[in-house]
């Protein structure tokens, strides 16, 4: 069955970020992009609901008998989480998309008793495409200007040993506040740097940074794809301070603080 969800997450997650990018490329991809306010006063685009409505037909017509949990319907589950749902976030950073900065991505994730265990995260302005392996691992893709992806570009990542006395760490764009900082200062860091969405995650899986700390509010939709790819890349996801594992399907679908890393950082 795994083999399945990871050939048509992958097709679904690509046939959302076309979607995506016939807005954001509108106008001559110049000027802020409407949005209007969601209850929790988060921005949603009309891109937003053209990839849920596609994320969602299309894993409904794929596996009819898994429960899908996305940001954009989230309000309509009630009840204990199933053992087994995807868990959709169609367009994660919508604040980089309205201000059309590229770090914008589509997640979707297969969640199993409380784990990611199968996710693909895509990156459509940047034309990179992270996704875990039914086999284990996790690759890399380049896609086209049309989101197809490029013949013999897919490649294997995994996190690096990270050099302690030279971390590079990877941050919010949007939301870096007091308590990240203040969590940063106690390691010793050669860079620094500024992303949005979940492809921090990505960041850390392919290698290109060591530590992703988030200190504030995010919920379950904005984490699992990138947290299973990571995973399937040798790293991990814990909470802050606990150091438990980060699960899913809890009251609210909201996380507590967490830590996203390769294996050695000095936590």
């Amino acid at each position: 069955m795994l083999d399945k969800v990871e050939s048509e997450i992958r097709r679904i997650a690509l046939e959302a970020g076309r979607a995506i990018m016939a807005v954001y490329e509108r106008d001559g991809g110049s000027g802020d992009i409407a949005a209007e306010a969601k209850a929790d006063d988060s921005p949603v685009t009309e891109a937003d609901l053209a990839a849920d409505s596609i994320i969602h037909a299309g894993l409904t017509a794929a596996f009819p008998d898994i429960a899908i949990v996305t940001e954009e319907q989230a309000e309509s589950q009630e009840g204990e989480p199933p053992e087994r749902y995807f868990l959709v976030d169609p367009l994660d950073g919508t604040k980089e998309f309205v201000k059309r900065r590229g770090d914008f991505t589509v997640n979707i994730a297969l969640i199993e008793q409380g784990r990611p265990v199968m996710g693909v995260v895509l990156a459509p302005a940047r034309r990179r495409l992270f996704r875990s392996l039914a086999a284990g691992g996790a690759v890399e893709e380049e896609t086209d200007a049309l989101l197809h992806p490029v013949d013999g570009s897919e490649r294997p990542i995994s996190v690096r040993k990270p050099d302690e006395a030279a971390l590079v760490i990877v941050a919010s764009q949007s939301h870096r506040n007091a308590e990240t900082e203040e969590f940063i200062a106690r390691f010793k860091v050669a860079e620094s740097r500024a992303a949005g969405s979940s492809l921090k995650f990505c960041l850390v899986a392919a290698g290109e940074a060591d530590l992703y700390p988030r200190m504030g509010r995010t919920m379950e939709w904005d984490t699992g794809a990138g947290h299973a790819v990571l995973v399937a890349a040798g790293g991990d996801v814990i909470e802050h301070p606990s150091g438990r594992m980060l699960r899913y399907g809890k009251p609210g679908w909201e996380n507590p603080h967490f830590i996203a890393y390769a294996p050695g950082v000095p936590l």
